[in-house]
């Protein structure tokens, strides 16, 4: 899968470009139509502790999801958002199949 990195104010390593592209990755085993997807990586300058945030744009044939996500890490943000989205792809792929 073709995975887009932007981070703003801020230069992301090749470590967490790593970790954002194996995670991504993981998605196809359960959509496989995935096109590609955008992950914006974020710091919110607040004095919380949970100030990373990460927002990952999924585009599939026909619609798109978008999942935002705050925590304290980006590598924890992205792997909570990878979660979400892969109840919505499990989800989508069940209505396809009852649709067939």
């Amino acid at each position: 899968m073709d995975v887009n990195t932007q981070s703003v104010n801020f230069n992301v390593d090749q470590k967490l470009l790593n970790f954002i592209q194996k995670r991504m990755n993981k998605l196809d085993h359960y959509y496989d139509r995935v096109v590609y997807s955008d992950v914006y990586l974020k710091v919110q300058n607040t004095s919380e502790k949970e100030n990373k945030i990460a927002e990952v744009k999924v585009h599939v044939p026909g619609d798109e999801y978008i999942v935002k996500k705050k925590c304290k890490t980006f590598e924890e943000a992205i792997d909570c958002a990878a979660n979400s989205l892969e109840r919505s792809l499990k989800k989508r792929k069940q209505k396809l199949r009852a649709y067939s």
